[in-house]
């Protein structure tokens, strides 16, 4: 039976589908007795037959090699399309992980929307995107991947304006999904690009072409910068990094899912073109300088935060950035171990973040403070997910950034500094945020705030569980670095960067030696991390604006010069009709003169031209 379940493992993504087009029968227009809350229900129901078709499977293939199928799909005029699937226990894993985190997304959704009546919207997309990444981490194809992608992205689109009638959501919805859209042109180019020169879109068969390939230099270049262009824009890397903060007006359940694993689809897809970046170090080295850029400004721009969310999504960014550093090292297995602790230590955060939001009503950190005493249980898991997500042993988060400095260590040792740097500011930035919700004196919006109902406390503690219990999946699945082969200076450099942050947050943000609140010495430094750089303006005045020039250039040449000259024509018809409606008698002979006058006139002009030629031939 669980060997039947592993063959049928491509099955997984069709649950929610299942559960998906179940909620329309409880939309508003169509249910009213029963309300929407049904939807939800059966959706839960269906995502958790997914997961636990998935836990069975995994059980038996960690014990036996990949299956390999081939769905077919297109087969016409000679083009032959088939979707090839993967079954394995990294794929599986995975769709475990979407699965599970997804079921506990939506149980946390019951007490989150409790009073919402677009239950039935916001499931379905909730299924649509588990359906989706399940179906991307089996897929085998580069072009296939690239579809499910897109339909990602219209799912972030529709979950992000999920509460349309505030214009601000609206505004959000659109700007996510148009700066998506740019780095996914960039990838339809590399996908289109590709096939000539490999002949194949499966990934696998495309890593044993780039071992032996003999690509122009130049060729390799571009089509790798345009592979990776895509996954920048899904990553939330700069400088497309600002839909992941627009995406912050979706509802928080739909905020846990999209910060831990949908960002991580791009992630999965670069590490899957892994070998066809390899093919040039320029692609290599864009890689690690993106990731850097992202990854150090993403944790300093958080820092400067004063919302929840928009403090979480640039840390988020900064994560991915260090995936991008590992890819550019070649380090594929420490990016998956990092997209693995990262996906369960941020869900304990924004889950608790989203408790303390509920109750207080405000995502304002200055509104926010001495929430400790009250809100105990969503403390600890904030904590339990901050430490597994920065590099502090035992935890998660320590394992996966020391196989990645490990490796960087024997290879390209002068990137060790870097994620050193990068994990400080990470442990920093976590400090700073639960000492402005938890720490410190009481403010208005905290006075009274105690936890929160069983429905959003409960996902939230398993969350932090599984968040603490990361290095026992670890050793369950064979998958923890082994610590004889590991540099115990690099463990240590690694630990004390983690403490250095903590510390420096400490004393900052919680004890009592530094005045609150906090500001840098610098208000033009402040303003610089506060504003994001000034990136928005940036977009605005070079993007948003060289687009608004050309549509008014576009715009006038339309209006003025193709309408212009197909008005010209009809006022020119419209004129000759009126002039010639006069000259109308009615009589046959008038009729006649004109036709004969008119044959006269072209036989002149024909024998003026036969004479001209004749004379010049005589001449």
């Amino acid at each position: 039976m669980t060997q039947l379940l592993a063959e049928t493992a491509w099955f997984i993504p069709c649950y929610p589908l299942v559960g998906m087009l179940l909620s329309i029968v409880w939309f508003p227009s169509i249910t009213r007795r029963t309300g929407p809350r049904p939807a939800g229900y059966v959706n839960a129901i269906t995502t958790f037959v997914a997961f636990l078709h998935g836990v069975l499977a995994l059980s038996v293939l960690l014990e036996q090699p990949p299956i390999q199928l081939s769905l077919p799909w297109l087969q016409v005029a000679g083009l032959n399309l088939t979707i090839p699937v993967e079954i394995s226990a990294l794929t599986v894993g995975a769709t475990v992980l979407i699965t599970g985190l997804n079921f506990l997304a939506q149980i946390y959704g019951v007490g989150y929307l409790e009073m919402d009546w677009g239950w039935a919207r916001f499931y379905s997309l909730l299924a649509l995107f588990e359906a989706g990444m399940s179906a991307l981490v089996l897929c085998d194809s580069l072009f296939f991947s690239y579809i499910i992608l897109e339909i990602l992205t219209l799912g972030t689109y529709l979950l992000v304006g999920f509460w349309f009638n505030q214009s601000l959501v609206v505004t959000g919805a659109r700007d996510a999904f148009l700066t998506k859209r740019v780095g996914d042109l960039f990838l339809l180019m590399g996908v289109l690009a590709i096939f000539p020169l490999a002949g194949t879109w499966d990934f696998d068969e495309l890593a044993v072409w780039a071992q032996t390939a003999n690509v122009d230099p130049t060729v390799a270049a571009l089509v790798g910068l345009a592979l990776l262009a895509g996954p920048m824009g899904k990553c939330a890397q700069f400088p497309l990094h600002l839909w992941l903060d627009e995406a912050m007006e979706g509802p928080f359940p739909s905020t846990i899912l999209r910060n831990s694993v949908v960002v991580a689809t791009g992630a999965w897809v670069m590490i899957k073109l892994e070998p066809i970046f390899a093919l040039s170090p320029i692609v290599l080295n864009a890689a690690i300088a993106i990731g850097a850029v992202s990854a150090i400004g993403g944790t300093l721009i958080s820092m400067a935060q004063v919302d929840i969310k928009r403090a979480f999504s640039y840390l988020v960014t900064a994560y991915m950035g260090v995936v991008f550093i590992a890819v550019g090292a070649q380090q594929s297995e420490a990016a998956l171990l990092i997209v693995f602790t990262h996906a369960l230590g941020m869900a304990a955060i924004v889950a608790s973040c989203g408790s303390i939001v509920l109750n207080n009503i405000t995502q304002d950190l200055t509104q926010l403070g001495g929430l400790w005493k009250k809100r105990p249980v969503t403390g600890l898991s904030f904590i339990a997910g901050a430490t597994g997500l920065i590099a502090l042993p035992p935890l998660g988060g320590f394992w996966a950034m020391l196989k990645l400095v490990d490796g960087l260590w024997q290879t390209s040792s002068w990137l060790v500094g870097l994620v050193l740097l990068i994990n400080g500011l990470a442990a920093f930035s976590l400090t700073r945020t639960f000492g402005l919700i938890f720490a410190n004196q009481e403010q208005p919006m905290t006075v009274r705030s105690p936890e929160n109902l069983w429905a959003v406390t409960l996902p939230m503690t398993i969350f932090a569980g599984f968040a603490l219990h990361v290095p026992v999946l670890l050793q369950a699945f064979d998958l923890l670095p082994s610590w004889a082969e590991i540099s115990k200076d690099v463990a240590l450099m690694l630990t004390w960067s983690s403490i250095f942050g903590l510390s420096i947050g400490w004393v900052v943000y919680i004890s009592n030696y530094v005045k609150k609140p906090v500001r840098l010495p610098s208000k033009a430094l402040q303003d610089l991390f506060a504003y994001d750089f000034y990136t928005p303006k940036l977009y605005r005045s070079s993007v948003v604006g060289s687009v608004d020039i050309v549509s008014r250039i576009t715009d006038w040449f339309d209006r003025y010069l193709v309408d212009g000259l197909v008005n010209l024509v009809g006022l020119s018809s419209i004129f000759g009709g009126e002039t010639l409606k006069y000259g109308n008698s009615g009589q046959t002979q008038f009729y006649v003169l004109t036709i004969a006058f008119g044959l006269v006139l072209i036989a002149l002009l024909a024998s003026w031209s036969f004479l001209s030629e004749l004379t010049i031939g005589i001449g």
